[in-house]
């Protein structure tokens, strides 16, 4: 068991909290497989580079991966106090979420289980 005070416990589990302005997602409906494609395009890059990356990108993640990326400079600007210019993405990842199961009907009576999958999306930015 932990040793002194409630507040002196709550304390010192603060001062190790990562003060890299970050972005999450949770409950993305994209599966993470489809997730990561778009999100090992980016890691390392410049947030301009990323956000233009992202932009053309076809694929349906990279619609959400941009606002997550928007989202987590405009933290950095605002809480951090970090210029826009000098920020890149140090770490991006997707994590697997709960799945929605549903029932297709097939033929002779069977149904198949389709499985619609979610994901919790994490951007963390810092600056060069």
């Amino acid at each position: 068991m932990a040793k002194g005070h409630r507040s002196q416990i709550k304390r010192e589990r603060n001062a190790n909290k990562d003060t890299r302005p970050s972005a999450k997602l949770s409950y993305a409906r994209v599966p993470v497989q489809k997730a990561c494609f778009v999100l090992d395009a980016i890691r390392g890059k410049s947030v301009t580079e990323a956000i233009g990356i992202l932009t053309y990108s076809p694929r349906y993640a990279s619609e959400v991966i941009l606002k997550l990326v928007k989202s987590a400079a405009a933290n950095a600007e605002n809480n951090n106090g970090m210029n826009p210019d000098k920020l890149y993405i140090e770490e991006c990842y997707a994590s697997n979420g709960p799945i929605m199961k549903r029932i297709r009907p097939r033929a002779q009576g069977r149904a198949y289980r389709i499985e619609k999958r979610m994901s919790h999306i994490t951007v963390v930015l810092n600056e060069k």
